[in-house]
């Protein structure tokens, strides 16, 4: 794998494993899933020979994932200033 591919299929990973770590029950993260479950048939749709398609919901799900991943991301750090004071 090239170095190019690799940070491409790192900064997803990352993405998804920085939000889930987060405080579950502070917001809600049903959004992000749904992004992530959207990449991920990207991914099977690619596997599958469904090159276009695939690479076209992929991508679309990786948008969606980093959208929602920093909205999820902002309202936990909101939360957790919020309880601060």
């Amino acid at each position: 794998m090239t170095r190019k591919r690799h940070w491409f299929w790192v900064l997803p990973v990352f993405l998804t494993v920085a939000v889930s770590s987060g405080a579950a029950d502070a917001a809600n993260k049903s959004k992000v899933d749904g992004a992530t479950k959207r990449v991920e048939r990207g991914a099977q749709q690619i596997g599958q020979g469904q090159i276009g398609p695939g690479f076209k919901e992929m991508f679309a799900g990786i948008g969606h994932t980093i959208v929602e991943g920093a909205k999820f991301s902002g309202e936990n750090i909101k939360e957790f200033f919020a309880s601060k004071k």
